[in-house]
């Protein structure tokens, strides 16, 4: 039966305390993964938690070693993450490019990272400004604010293949020293966003902010981007914070579905 009633008046214990574990198992270190630990992190008690894992354990959304006793995602799950794809992450963050875009005037991306790079799944641009569109397009982690955001957040043995590897020079500004560009990295780290003055293409500069997981991995990346002539330097810190707000705004929709209903 159809009902407009809100999401959150109609929720089921059982199945919030099910998700909660769930969401749990997925954040846990395995040190943390076992059902006692899960129990105190969902303030649970240890038998309901317990029955609540088995079921879920039933349904392959998680397994148990049962030599640790220690949970971890079960294919299901992983099945689930494959059949939503990127709709359910551009769903969420259209609107969010939207606001982007009309409060800084300039173009508003989403990028998830791909095979030896980003690509581009949705962008919003001004209505009066003629710019080229890069839906589809893949980008270098090194030369892109997009690319340099995600590295920043990523663990530092990922970090490290992509400094072992060729750092190609596409303009004059591109860091192609690994002493620089992990330099750099750390900056775009303490500051939450990356920034690009024309070191991919020299007439496009940008900022870019990470979507970040439940485990602060980045998922996705934001970036607002457009001609050196409106994009200076100087708006960068301006434009930062819009990307780490709207960032943030997207991570807080994932983990409250009522955000996004």
């Amino acid at each position: 039966m159809a009902t407009r009633e809100p999401a959150a008046s109609v929720r089921i214990q059982s199945v919030d305390r099910a998700v909660d574990l769930l969401l749990a198992v997925a954040c846990a270190q395995p040190e943390a993964a076992t059902a006692p630990a899960l129990a105190r992190a969902c303030g649970l008690n240890r038998a309901t938690a317990w029955r609540l894992l088995k079921t879920l354990q039933v349904r392959g959304l998680v397994t148990v070693d049962e030599s640790t006793g220690r949970y971890s995602i079960g294919l299901t799950t992983m099945e689930l993450g494959n059949a939503a794809g990127p709709d359910a992450l551009i769903a969420a963050a259209h609107p969010i490019l939207e606001r982007m875009c009309e409060q800084t005037g300039e173009t508003a991306s989403l990028a998830v990272p791909g095979m030896g790079g980003l690509t581009y799944l949705d962008e919003v641009t001004p209505t009066a400004v003629l710019t080229a569109s890069w839906l589809g397009r893949s980008v270098p982690l090194h030369a892109t604010s997009t690319g340099k955001a995600l590295l920043a957040f990523l663990p530092g043995t990922q970090v490290r293949r992509v400094l072992a590897g060729p750092l190609t020079r596409f303009t004059d500004t591109t860091i192609t020293d690994p002493e620089a560009l992990t330099a750099e990295l750390a900056a775009t780290r303490a500051r939450g966003y990356g920034v690009c003055a024309g070191e991919l293409e020299s007439s496009l500069y940008g900022v870019s902010a990470p979507v970040l997981d439940r485990n602060s991995r980045p998922l996705a990346v934001l970036s607002v981007w457009g001609p050196r002539d409106r994009v200076t330097p100087e708006r960068f810190a301006e434009l930062g914070e819009v990307a780490i707000r709207a960032a943030a705004g997207i991570r807080a929709a994932r983990r409250d579905a009522s955000v996004i209903a």
